[in-house]
């Protein structure tokens, strides 16, 4: 059994809100791409990637043409031990993770069908029947992000992801933590997002006049370095994100003392097979995690939501349900949140399959 197919299509995501973030970085509509790796006898492997602008190193207009730089690496794969085929796509091309990323996931959903087992078995064994999700509020007025909170609270969610720095005003992010964090009472898991976009002196500042709750703050500079001034100047504990890609940020994070927890995007590190290899790494270092992507649709969140239900006990922090944040939904058949929690598809390989009328007519074929 062997790939002899490739097909690729691109669909406009539109978040349910505008999303606004520091730095005057915006979430609205953005592109997604979805892969179909088929084999010469017929089975067929999805991916998805949606790399959203000014986050990452990652352009998705870019996405068609490393698919088909890489096509003839990847026609003729075998689809079974997927981390060799995608070591080798890394030989082939140099970077281009998150267009890697799309590809490596279709490779696992068709080593997950070849061998009638879900994805969870496969990456290391389902350990949880569902996973606990946080909730992203979009930094708008502190009045307005605390009713996110409420009505989110009200469905069960109990982590919250509190965006800052849209107006570079630190009183006013103090403000965001505090509403929120009243909101939603104790207990529940509270962290402001910078996304890169503070200051060291604007994120301590802030930090420091929310230090007496129970708070987190999450990837609040561009450098770890600064990301640990701020943390030791604050006390309160750190998420890092943007700045985990690989084995050796991974590892200068926990040296730096700034690794209490981390994002691991499949796009960052170019797919299940190297974020795998990453959660057991964070796993020994003994930091917690939040299993996702950048952003898109049902495809990539199944994904997700696979490598959240393998994690061992004990290190996994939360996922997201990224395809409930936008529409159009891509597959009927995709999980959906319930009381706060979210459990990982059912069935062989991904589990999820999308709409046809959804995905109209592809971008690109090759066979």
């Amino acid at each position: 059994m062997k790939v002899s197919s490739i097909k690729l299509w691109s669909v406009d995501l539109t978040s349910h809100e505008t999303y606004y973030m520091a730095e005057g970085k915006t979430c609205a509509t953005v592109e997604t791409h979805v892969v179909c790796l088929q084999t010469d006898n017929g089975l067929k492997g999805w991916g998805e990637v949606c790399p959203i602008p000014h986050y990452l190193p990652a352009f998705a207009k870019g996405i068609p043409s490393a698919v088909t730089e890489m096509a003839h690496e990847i026609l003729g794969i075998e689809p079974f031990g997927v981390d060799a085929p995608m070591r080798k796509l890394d030989g082939f091309l140099i970077g281009h993770f998150h267009a890697k990323s799309i590809i490596d996931i279709a490779l696992w959903d068709l080593f997950g069908k070849a061998t009638n087992l879900p994805l969870y078995a496969l990456l290391g064994g389902r350990t949880r029947y569902d996973m606990p999700l946080y909730h992203s509020i979009t930094c708008i007025a502190p009045d307005e992000m605390a009713r996110i909170a409420k009505d989110a609270y009200a469905t069960g969610i109990r982590q919250f992801q509190v965006k800052l720095g849209a107006d570079a005003n630190w009183e006013q992010d103090a403000e965001r933590l505090i509403k929120v964090r009243e909101a939603v009472g104790k207990g529940p898991l509270v962290y402001g997002d910078w996304n890169c976009g503070a200051s060291r002196l604007h994120a301590t500042r802030t930090g420091r006049a929310v230090a007496h709750l129970d708070v987190m703050l999450e990837q609040p500079c561009q450098t770890l370095e600064d990301c640990a001034a701020v943390r030791n100047a604050t006390g309160l504990p750190m998420k890092i994100d943007e700045n985990a890609h690989d084995y050796a940020s991974l590892l200068k994070a926990y040296e730096l003392g700034c690794l209490d927890a981390v994002a691991l995007k499949l796009s960052k590190f170019g797919g299940l097979s190297a974020t795998r290899r990453a959660r057991d790494l964070v796993v020994h270092l003994g930091a917690e995690i939040c299993a996702e992507c950048t952003w898109g649709s049902d495809i990539v969140t199944a994904a997700s939501l696979h490598l959240a239900a393998s994690t061992p006990h004990g290190s996994l922090l939360n996922t997201c349900d990224l395809a409930n944040y936008v529409s159009p939904r891509l597959c009927p058949d995709g999980p959906v949140r319930k009381n706060g929690r979210i459990a990982p598809p059912e069935g062989p390989g991904l589990g999820v399959s999308p709409d046809p009328d959804i995905l109209g007519e592809p971008i690109l074929e090759l066979s």
